[in-house]
C-alpha cells in the first residue's frame, strides 16, 4: 500500500473534533503496543533470563566467599564492582548492569526492535494498521517509543533483581566509592537508580539501528538475526587495537562510563560522550527508518 493510498482511505479533511479523538487514538494505540509487547512469551523470557543474570551473580560470590573472605578492590572499572558486593549488596546493582549491558541488554533490546515493523509485515497486520488514522510517522514512532520503554523496563528489571538479591544474601548499609570516599546508603541507591536511567540511554542507539533494519525486511527473524549480528560485530571490533581510532564512534565504546557515576567527585566527560554518541545514533537511524518507511509500498 502506497502512502497515498492511505491518505485517500483516511481521508484529507477532519471534523472539529476529530483532533481530540485522534490524540485519543494515539494514546490507544500505544498502549496496545506496550500490551503486545509485553504479553508476548519471548518477551517475558528475555526479562527472565535478565533477571537470572543478577541472581547467578550474587549466588556465585556468596558461594565463593561462604568462608567470610572477600576480595579487595578493584580498579574501578564495571566487573570491578564485584570485589565490593560482599561488603555491600547494593553494588550488586552495578555488578548485574555492567554484566548484562556488554551483550544481554542490547541483545534484548535488538529482537524487540527488529521485530517492531518486519513482525507486522510478517503476519499481516502491518497493512490494516496504516489504513487507521495513525499514519506511518505517528505508527513508528509509537513503535520507537514502545522499545525505548522496553529499555527502561529491562534495565530496571535488572536494577530490582539485583537490589533483591543483594538484599538478602549481603549486608546493605553506608557504601564506599570508587574514590574511596563514603556516601549514605540513600545516596548510594540514588546513584543506582541514575545509573539504571543512564544504562537505559545508552540503548537508544541500539533501538533505533533495530528499528531501522526492521523497516527493510519483512520477515521478522530476520531483522532480528540482523540487528543481534550487527551487535556482536561491533562489539568484536570495539575490542580490535588495529582500530582505535574508529572505536570512540561505536556505539558501545562508552557503555560502561556509568561507572564514573560511582566516583566522588562524579567524572562527567564519558557520561557525555556516550549520551550524545546515542543521540547522534538515534537520529541517523532513526531518520533513516523513517525515510525507508514512508517511502516504503507495503503490501503485508
Amino acid at each position: 500500500m502506497s502512502q497515498a493510498e492511505e491518505t485517500a482511505v483516511r481521508g484529507r479533511g477532519e471534523p472539529p473534533r476529530a483532533a481530540s479523538r485522534r490524540t485519543s487514538f494515539y494514546g490507544t494505540l500505544f498502549r496496545n503496543e506496550l500490551h503486545t509487547t509485553f504479553r508476548r512469551w519471548r518477551t517475558l523470557a528475555l526479562l527472565a533470563v535478565l533477571a537470572a543474570v543478577p541472581i547467578l551473580v550474587g549466588v556465585a560470590v556468596k558461594i565463593e566467599t561462604g568462608d567470610g573472605s572477600s576480595s579487595g578492590p578493584g580498579d574501578g572499572g564495571g566487573p570491578a564492582f564485584i570485589s565490593q558486593i560482599t561488603n555491600n549488596g547494593l553494588f550488586l546493582v552495578f555488578t548485574g548492569l555492567a554484566a548484562t549491558l556488554p551483550f544481554f541488554l542490547p541483545m534484548a533490546i535488538g529482537v524487540i526492535a527488529g521485530d517492531a515493523i518486519a513482525g507486522e509485515a510478517n503476519v499481516g497486520t502491518l497493512r490494516y494498521l496504516l489504513v487507521a488514522p495513525a499514519g506511518r510517522t505517528r505508527l513508528l514512532l509509537t513503535k520507537y517509543a514502545t522499545v525505548m520503554t522496553f529499555c527502561l523496563v529491562a534495565t530496571l528489571v535488572v536494577a530490582v533483581s539485583a537490589l533483591t538479591v543483594g538484599a538478602l544474601l549481603f549486608p546493605l548499609g553506608d557504601l564506599t566509592t570508587i574514590s574511596g570516599t563514603r556516601i549514605t546508603f540513600a545516596e548510594g541507591l540514588g546513584r543506582a537508580l541514575l545509573i539504571a536511567l543512564v544504562v537505559a540511554a545508552s540503548l537508544v542507539g541500539v533501538a533505533a539501528l533495530g528499528l531501522f533494519v526492521s523497516t527493510l525486511t519483512n520477515s521478522g527473524i530476520a531483522a532480528m538475526a540482523t540487528t543481534v549480528g550487527l551487535l556482536i560485530t561491533v562489539q568484536i571490533l570495539d575490542q580490535i587495537p588495529q582500530l582505535h581510532a574508529l572505536q570512540p564512534y561505536f556505539f558501545s565504546h562508552y557503555w560502561l562510563s556509568f561507572a564514573d557515576l560511582m566516583r566522588e567527585p562524579v567524572y562527567w566527560d564519558d557520561l557525555v560522550k556516550n549520551l550524545g554518541l546515542q543521540a547522534l545514533y538515534a537520529a541517523v537511524f532513526g531518520s533513516a527508518a523513517w525515510a525507508r518507511f514512508t517511502a516504503k509500498d507495503i503490501t503485508a
